[in-house]
């Protein structure tokens, strides 16, 4: 298996990993202006991207996703739930779906609360073990903090949401599984983030102060915590769901 992650625009955080045997990859979170990146990448180790997914349509940045799958062929991916007000075609990805590619298996997880369509990626190698090796999760849970919830108006419902993803979906994955988040500290889309750009999940059941919250708690110091919009987030908005 070979992992790559990209810091991008905006504090945002990419990914490029898959299966060098099969000669497979998905590109995730790819910032507008990166995907030459990505295309020499995998000229470099001789694969195929296969699968370019967001983890959800993203508000601090410009999305180069469509770009990247339409350059190299490949299916661009969000959760179904992006279909009620994204305007154009995309591959829908749902809860709990496998993506094969070759050694490496990636589960869907939809976990929404920073957006209705928020995903997180449990990707497992097989050559390495039957267990999960890492996840990629997006805006959901970041280094020290998790995903704001404001960004779409409804902030107490989309906080319960989050609390209700982490503790039924994030939490109870194992101990040593590694954490790779959509962003790190500067990032608009969440407060507190640390500048270390991993994790694991016992580490931040531990020292993440949320994750130890009973969801009134949560819900009542993750909507306290006020912090500026993204600039330009109703452009980038959008032109990430336009045709």
């Amino acid at each position: 298996m070979f992992f790559k992650q990209l810091p991008a625009h905006a504090s945002s955080l990419s990914y490029f990993f898959g299966c060098a045997g099969h000669g497979l990859a998905v590109a995730v979170d790819v910032v507008a202006g990166d995907e030459d990146w990505f295309v020499e990448q995998a000229q470099a180790a001789q694969v195929r991207i296969t699968h370019v997914i967001d983890t959800h349509v993203h508000a601090d940045h410009y999305s180069g996703g469509r770009a990247l799958a339409a350059r190299v062929g490949a299916p661009y991916c969000l959760h179904e739930s992006a279909r009620s007000f994204v305007g154009f075609d995309f591959t829908p990805l749902v809860d709990g779906q496998l993506l094969a590619l070759g050694n490496v298996t990636v589960q869907v997880i939809h976990t929404p609360g920073h957006t209705l369509d928020s995903i997180c990626l449990l990707v497992t190698d097989a050559r390495r073990g039957d267990e999960p090796w890492f996840a990629i999760t997006g805006d959901t849970l970041f280094v020290g903090a998790v995903g704001r919830p404001d960004l779409a108006g409804r902030e107490q419902e989309m906080a319960g949401l989050l609390f209700d993803s982490l503790s039924q979906k994030l939490l109870n994955l194992p101990h040593q599984l590694e954490i790779f988040p959509g962003h790190q500290a500067g990032s608009a889309c969440g407060a507190g983030l640390s500048g270390k750009p991993s994790s694991t999940m016992g580490f931040e059941k531990r020292w993440n102060p949320f994750l130890s919250m009973d969801r009134d708690t949560f819900v009542r110091e993750l909507t306290a915590t006020a912090t500026p919009s993204p600039a330009e987030m109703d452009r980038m908005v959008a032109a990430n769901i336009s045709a």
